[in-house]
């Protein structure tokens, strides 16, 4: 019962954060960032400036689809970010930039979290249904629920290390953002504001799949 009042916590939880999320960046999005630079031009200086340059900056359609791709090694700016020279736009330009620096590096988290998405996307395309079969056939065959648990329980984990990823990005996009004066004062403000609100949707994510977890386990205890 405490996993299931968790869980709708939580649901209400994202709807804020989204909701207080797409408020920052539309307020920042009409702000300049201190250069004029576009979310393109802020990306390729900061991969040019980390002695980057095997990594391509695109435009990909959408609304907050900003990305970076590890396995063909692309930054992907959504179109409102990639032409825009907004705090908003050198922000995200910046973060996804950070992802680039991380992998370039070895670092250890993203590392760890690129190795998972094999695993975590065979899981995910299944998980829903064995465990609603385990849930329906729980007294004849608790096995498939606990089947079931265990590819979810790799969703969670893949939530949880995303957090250090992420926020270590941007703490790489902020550094880099305040030394080059991109950002700074007021707009340096922004700019983090922005990227902490951002964060805090991974934070919901993470603790929601821990929630869901824990709710199939206390299913599968009861048995």
């Amino acid at each position: 019962m405490g996993s299931y009042f968790l869980i709708i916590i939580v649901m209400v939880a994202g709807l804020i954060v989204q909701g207080v999320l797409s408020s920052k960046f539309n307020k920042y999005s009409r702000i300049m960032n201190a250069a004029g630079m576009t979310g393109a031009e802020v990306a390729r200086r900061m991969l040019s400036e980390h002695g980057i340059y095997d990594v391509d900056v695109i435009s990909t359609p959408g609304q907050l689809t900003d990305h970076y791709n590890p396995q063909n090694k692309t930054i992907n700016l959504s179109e409102g970010v990639y032409g825009s020279n907004s705090i908003a736009a050198a922000a995200v330009a910046a973060h996804e930039c950070g992802h680039a620096v991380q992998h370039a590096q070895g670092y250890a988290p993203l590392q760890f979290r690129s190795a998972l998405v094999p695993v975590v996307s065979f899981s995910n395309n299944i998980v829903s249904w064995i465990l609603l079969a385990g849930v329906i056939l729980i007294n004849a065959f608790p096995a498939i629920l606990w089947l079931g648990i265990a590819l979810f329980a790799m969703s969670t984990l893949f939530s949880v290390v995303t957090l250090p990823v992420e926020i270590n990005a941007s703490s790489r996009a902020l550094r880099w953002l305040n030394t080059t004066g991109i950002s700074a004062g007021q707009t340096g403000a922004m700019a983090k504001d922005a990227l902490k609100w951002a964060a805090y949707t991974y934070v919901v994510a993470a603790i929601s799949s821990i929630a869901t977890l824990l709710y199939y386990i206390g299913i599968a205890r009861r048995d």
